[in-house]
């Protein structure tokens, strides 16, 4: 929770009011979701991490209003979406919240403990410096082709397996 002021608090409940459905579908349209969870799938195939997408448009009015941060929100999806539930504790969330510009990676522990938080908030700067130059597309694929790298890296496949999680990004 954050300790904003009661004018703070307002101009942030009107932000996220003022972030639209059709906000969302212009920054990610269905071509953006289509190329991101190909290269989740592609990626997969090459680590054993398990990688979610959520885009979220605005955080619910309650939450904005008690103080929810962008961060709390990302950790409360990662339990609710069970990428925290995967065998081998591989679950990366990327969470993106529009009204706030917003980017946050939520890693299970078994990848916490091989990639340090510096490396996770890299992978967040592609994304807003992208998005900032109003490049949804670009930014996305290259943050997820950073996320697969790292789980490359750390995590690489062992033959085939299960696909534990949804491929496809979900907008909220």
């Amino acid at each position: 929770m954050t300790h904003e002021s009661f004018g703070q608090r307002i101009g942030r409940v009107l932000r996220h009011w003022r972030s639209s459905r059709a906000d969302a579908q212009r920054a990610f349209p269905e071509s953006t979701l289509t190329a991101a969870a190909q290269a989740i799938t592609a990626g997969e195939q090459t680590h054993r991490g398990e990688v979610r997408f959520i885009v979220e448009k605005s955080l619910p009015t309650d939450e904005v209003w008690d103080g929810i941060t962008s961060r709390q929100r990302a950790l409360a999806l990662f339990a609710d979406y069970g990428v925290w539930d995967t065998e081998d504790n591989c679950g990366v969330l990327i969470y993106v919240n529009l009204a706030e510009h917003k980017v946050d990676i939520v890693a299970d522990r078994g990848i916490d403990r091989k990639i340090d938080e510096a490396t996770w908030q890299a992978v967040c700067r592609t994304m807003t410096d992208g998005f900032r130059r109003g490049d949804f597309n670009g930014a996305t694929l290259a943050a997820i082709g950073q996320v697969n790298a790292l789980l490359r890296e750390h995590f690489p496949a062992h033959g085939a397996r299960p696909n534990e999680l949804p491929d496809r990004p979900i907008m909220l």
